[in-house]
């Protein structure tokens, strides 16, 4: 038998309902806040990650699924959304169109690493992105956009971390005292570690090797290095959460070791999902525009992984939904009136109404058991004596109430299922 490939997973008909129940309240959420929808395709040229999350990073050297094309191109599936969305962003010229552009996805995405709880190969995420504005209040709204979502959803076990990289310059200046902190103590860190000290040190800070972060624990902080902008700005962010009333911390261990990120950078943690607990992630990302080929444009987004959420969702019993339901099930009484059953669900369904009927030629008894395992709110026989009198018999499945209509009065029985 032919399996699902590993780290892959169906979402089944018993499931759907409650990813339909996220997407809508994403969709509600940034739609409140004036965010319009982007969908880019699901791959892209493999250059496009390379430069827009780093070759260094484990992403772009372990994590791809990268392949040539029939033209010998290196295409790349996605393993995030950021640099197809300014990709598209520079491409479509969006910033000559509106000088700020407020984007949201929900969109599949692809990565080679081991699978764990709320972590696959193919998985999806929702997020946002807005291109065009320096405002600090906008690094805020990403974070009053997730935690909102968050909230609508019922979860309660969530800490929101903030932090701030500052500017290129004062990050260099502090990148050099961490130099200077951790020379003496490079023999001391893991391999992985020691070549993050020469490609992209601030790293060393997402080590979850315990002696990594025993070192790490005394080593200096850059927001106590921040320049005056950005400490101006991250004043700002911390501001308006406590105004909104969002509980928040800083976190100076929380970097992003790319050098396009400035100033804000954020993640909003769950305790109910295991050892990757941080169900989405964001900051500022000004340089990043420029980086992919586009005029120099400030940015700011986040992404938040929607099998983690879920998987807190359910391990809180946040929210639960009511059991699918349909609002008619057609029984058919007697043999030879198939066609009149289906010519009648055509015309309910017509006037967008949910209906089924039995396809399987099974008897009365067992397309009632059809009809309440559909959770039907409304049964039509069709037959019998009813039927042969020119009738229909209409039950109310709530309260088993029952009443008769003339087979030629369709819409009385449209009329009482909609009422």
């Amino acid at each position: 038998m032919i399996k699902a490939v590993t780290g892959t997973k169906d979402i089944l008909p018993s499931e759907i309902n409650r990813w339909y129940y996220l997407e809508n309240i994403v969709k509600e959420v940034f739609t409140n806040f004036n965010y319009k929808e982007i969908r880019t395709p699901v791959f892209e040229e493999t250059s496009l990650f390379a430069r827009g999350i780093g070759e260094e990073t484990d992403i772009v050297s372990k994590e791809m699924y990268t392949f040539l094309d029939r033209s010998e191109t290196s295409i790349t599936l996605k393993p995030e959304m950021t640099a197809a969305v300014v990709r598209s962003y520079i491409e479509h010229s969006l910033g000559t169109l509106q000088p700020l552009n407020k984007l949201f996805y929900i969109s599949p995405m692809f990565r080679q690493e081991r699978p764990q709880a709320g972590r696959f190969r193919q998985f999806h995420q929702f997020g946002a992105e807005a291109i065009g504005s320096t405002s600090p209040l906008l690094d805020a709204e990403m974070i009053e956009m997730s935690y909102n979502i968050f909230k609508r959803l019922g979860l309660k076990d969530l800490v929101v971390k903030i932090n701030s990289l500052g500017v290129p310059q004062s990050r260099e200046d502090y990148k050099n005292k961490l130099r200077e902190f951790l020379s003496d103590k490079k023999d001391k860190l893991t391999e992985e570690s020691r070549k993050r000290f020469d490609k992209n040190i601030l790293r060393i800070f997402d080590s979850k090797i315990e002696s990594d972060q025993e070192i790490m624990k005394d080593a200096p902080l850059l927001i106590d290095y921040l320049d005056e902008e950005s400490k101006t700005d991250f004043e700002v962010v911390k501001e308006y959460l406590t105004k909104v009333g969002i509980p928040f911390e800083v976190d100076s261990a929380l970097v992003r070791g790319l050098d396009y990120y400035t100033k804000t950078t954020f993640e909003v943690i769950s305790n109910k999902v295991g050892s990757q607990s941080a169900l989405c992630g964001g900051g500022r990302y000004d340089l990043l525009i420029q980086e992919l080929g586009g005029k120099p444009t400030p940015g700011v987004g986040f992404a938040a992984g929607m099998e983690r959420i879920l998987l807190a969702c359910e391990n809180e019993k946040s929210f639960t939904l009511p059991d699918p339901s349909i609002d008619v099930y057609l029984i058919r009484i007697d043999k030879g009136l198939e066609s009149t059953v289906a010519g009648i669900a055509s015309l309910l369904r017509s006037q967008k109404l949910s209906v089924d009927f039995d396809y399987l030629s099974r008897s009365t008894k067992a397309q009632m058991r059809e009809a309440n395992k559909s959770n039907a709110k409304y049964v039509l026989f069709i037959g019998g004596e009813e039927y042969s009198r020119g009738e229909l018999l209409l039950k109310n499945m709530a309260d088993g109430q029952q009443k008769t209509v003339s087979k030629d009065e369709i819409n009385k029985i449209i009329s009482e299922v909609k009422k």
